[in-house]
């Protein structure tokens, strides 16, 4: 019997979401069925362009439906919905991320336009997805990554009012084919931030020269370059602060969609872990009869547990944002750093159980193992977004407010907020509900009770041993304080959604038991900081804790991942 937690092509129906949702999802996983799997594997194998999964996309309108806010649409079903669009995230990250970076780069393309005031280019934009186009995101160069204050994609007037571009981008998904190219410039006759631009090009112009894909891979991460590329007043979409305010906030949007692309390499690559474990027999017994491999598979399994838990709450925060509501922009990174970096672990687990199987040209795991390590890399760092998220810690810990009850969002709504988030700053001034209640209402799970102890230690310690002026400018310092405190955020949101679905105590116990071990692994590895003062030393070590050990829990969370063997295969 499928595991109702987990992602299941045999028995998949998204019931949840209005009529054309389901069937356009549904459509999609059949696709890939059908393909099979020695086709998937054989173009990931060969780096074959993803030709015939845009012509099934283009024909379906799947980007036109999911990808055109209700404001710019042109046919029914059209809206921005972070709810379905997480659930593809999934679906393809189940099949191969190459798939997802098709679709996570156009939406990343989409996003100055949609921001953006310039009619003209918003109705372009929706034209081309009806014909099946994808889109690119010109922000990253060579030699300054994604430093935009340092673009050297210059932009000089014409004397018509307009410009001639010129310049080279780097690391640009969809280059090669994308209808629109949304790249960002500065003004060579104007200073400083008002100089700033974002103009959309066409990669089909003679004027915009393809150099080379820079991975080899399946997916066209293009350099390009722009020689005196023609850039009408029409092409313009923002100047000024607006045009780094919209790639900021663009990065916000797109970004989020990293976790749930986590969370389907996961799970395909689990199937296959656990039926290989169950049937390999070493020594005259099962592989799975050997402790610590059920160890390994039940922490994979939680953990994974843990991720979907964790993103499908977020996606409500996401989908209820607006002007006075601005949680998500905590939630959003740990979404991008915490659930990707446990998908790291997922998989290391798992290969640790299989070994060698997991190099094998016949499995998906083998793709599984190389492609989860892009994810935590991608829309900026794990470094940048755990920097990005103690900006929060203070109020999110210690001075707590109220706002109403967020409820599950899977309503068919428009999620237009995104595309007027307004200015990138002001986070010190975000603010958040009280975190404690949902540790309360499972106060009596042991493992809940026993993390709750360390969180409220971290509130100690945010409170009495801050990191002084000194510490404030130690990255490697805080980034460790950062660590404990995206555990505790990651556990409140977890419990929120496990109210919410009523999750199985004994896999919510058992997932905690882990999370206790992941805080004590970080307060020790804060002890051990050069800049760690003794009373935050004896703080570090004062915050360890043992998870409360319940082998008959740990039995019945086996049997749950034991009951995965054999529950899906791809068909050849």
């Amino acid at each position: 019997m499928a595991d109702p937690l987990l992602f299941n092509p045999r028995t998949y129906d998204p019931a949840h979401f209005d009529p054309e949702t389901r069937r356009l999802l549904r459509a999609t996983v059949d696709w890939f069925e059908e393909r099979g799997k020695r086709r998937l594997l054989e173009d990931y194998r060969t780096r074959a362009w993803l030709a015939d999964f845009l012509a099934f996309a283009a024909k379906e309108g799947l980007f036109a439906t999911f990808l055109t806010p209700a404001a710019a649409a042109t046919g029914e079903d059209q809206r921005w919905d972070t709810a379905r669009i997480a659930a593809l995230n999934e679906i393809l990250g189940f099949y191969g991320l190459d798939y997802w970076y098709a679709w996570q780069v156009t939406i990343l393309g989409l996003g100055p336009v949609w921001q953006s005031e310039n009619a003209a280019a918003r109705a372009r934009a929706a034209e081309l997805l009806t014909e099946g186009e994808v889109f690119a995101f010109g922000l990253s160069e060579r030699t300054h990554g994604a430093d935009i204050y340092s673009t050297d994609m210059l932009l000089e007037p014409d004397g018509d009012g307009g410009f001639l571009a010129s310049g080279s981008k780097y690391y640009i998904g969809n280059g090669n084919a994308a209808g629109l190219v949304s790249v960002f410039g500065r003004r060579t006759d104007v200073e400083g931030p008002d100089g700033y631009v974002f103009f959309a090009a066409d990669s089909r112009h003679p004027a915009y020269r393809l150099e080379q894909n820079v991975v080899h891979s399946s997916k066209y991460v293009s350099e390009f370059r722009l020689q005196d590329y023609p850039v009408a007043a029409e092409d313009v979409l923002h100047t000024g602060r607006a045009a780094f305010d919209a790639a900021l906030n663009t990065v916000n949007v797109g970004k989020f969609n990293l976790c749930t692309a986590s969370i389907g390499i996961c799970e395909h690559a689990m199937y296959e872990a656990v039926t290989h474990a169950q049937n390999r027999v070493l020594y005259g017994r099962p592989v799975t009869a050997f402790p610590h491999v059920r160890r390994e598979l039940a922490d994979a399994y939680v953990r994974l547990v843990g991720m979907k838990l964790f993103s499908d709450r977020a996606v409500d925060y996401f989908r209820s944002a607006g002007p006075e509501d601005r949680r998500y922009l905590l939630f959003n990174p740990m979404t991008k750093m915490k659930v990707t970096t446990e998908g790291e672990k997922v998989i290391d687990l798992m290969w640790d159980v299989i070994a060698a199987k997991g190099f094998e040209k016949d499995t998906y795991f083998a793709n599984a193992a190389v492609e989860i390590r892009g994810l935590p890399k991608l829309e900026g760092t794990v470094h940048v977004n755990l920097a990005l998220i103690l900006k929060f810690m203070r109020n999110h810990l210690l001075e707590p407010v109220e706002y109403p009850a967020v409820p599950t969002r899977l309503d068919a709504a428009d999620d237009d907020f995104l595309f007027r988030q307004g200015p990138a700053r002001g986070l010190g001034s975000v603010r958040f509900h009280d975190w404690r209640p949902a540790f309360d209402a499972y106060a009596d799970v042991p493992n809940v009770a026993r993390f709750r102890e360390q969180a409220d230690a971290l509130c100690a310690f945010v409170a009495t041993l801050a990191p002084d002026e000194a510490q404030s400018r130690d990255l490697d310092f805080l980034l460790s304080v950062g660590q404990l405190f995206a555990l505790v955020v990651h556990g409140q949101l977890i419990l929120e959604q496990a109210g919410l679905t009523d999750l199985d105590g004994d896999v919510l116990d058992e997932l905690f038991s882990v999370l206790v071990r992941d805080f004590s692994g970080h307060a020790v590895e804060l002890h051990g900081k050069d800049s760690a003062t003794g009373a935050q030393q004896a703080w570090a070590l004062g915050a360890v804790r043992r998870p409360v050990v319940d082998e008959a829990r740990a039995a019945r969370v086996w049997q749950r991942v034991e009951a995965l063997s054999g529950t899906y295969e791809m068909a050849p």
